[in-house]
C-alpha cells in the first residue's frame, strides 16, 4: 500500500482510540511515526530512501522480517520496558501498516521466521487500494466530527 492509505487508516485506528489514551498528543506522534517504519526496508519508501537506512536494505528484503508481527511484537515487548508510554501506540501504528500489507497481492510474511505469505488479491496504487483510501478518509472526516467536536 501507499503510505497516504496508511496514514488515512492509522488515523482512523487513533480517532477510535483517542478517547482511551491519557497522552493524546504523544500518542498520535507516535502512531503516525510508527506507521511509516515497515517500509524502511523499501528503496523507495519516504523514511526508506534516506540514506540512514540504505545501510539497512543491504541486510533485509522488502517485506520480510520488518514486515511482520513477529518484529512488531518485539520492539514492542522492548519499548514496553524502556518507554511504556509509547509501547501501545508504537504497536497499533505499526500492526495497522502490517495488517494493510497482508491485503496486498505482494502481501507480507506475518509471523517471520515462518514463511507462510498472508496475501489479497489488490495491487498497491491500484483503483482497489484507491478506493480503500477515500473510504478511509470520508470515514476518518466522520469520526473527527464525533471524537473531537
Amino acid at each position: 500500500m501507499l503510505i497516504r492509505t496508511h496514514l488515512a487508516i492509522a488515523v482512523f485506528a487513533i480517532l477510535l482510540l483517542l478517547s482511551h489514551v491519557s497522552n493524546k498528543l504523544l500518542f498520535v506522534i507516535v502512531v503516525l511515526i510508527a506507521t511509516f517504519i515497515p517500509d524502511i526496508d523499501s528503496g523507495f519508501s519516504t523514511l526508506g530512501s534516506r540514506g540512514i537506512f540504505k545501510f539497512l536494505q543491504v541486510f533485509t528484503k522488502h517485506r520480510g522480517i520488518i514486515h511482520s508481527f513477529t518484529f512488531c511484537i518485539l520492539i514492542s515487548i522492548i519499548l514496553a520496558f524502556f518507554f511504556p508510554a509509547v509501547a501501545f501506540a508504537f504497536f497499533l501504528g505499526y500492526a495497522v501498516h502490517l495488517f494493510a500489507d497482508s491485503f496486498t497481492k505482494e502481501g507480507i510474511t506475518p509471523f517471520w521466521p515462518y514463511s507462510r505469505m498472508s496475501s489479497g488479491y489488490f495491487k498497491t496504487g491500484g483503483r482497489v487500494e484507491t478506493s480503500v483510501f477515500l473510504a478511509f478518509i470520508f470515514l476518518d472526516m466522520i469520526l473527527f466530527v464525533i471524537v473531537i467536536l
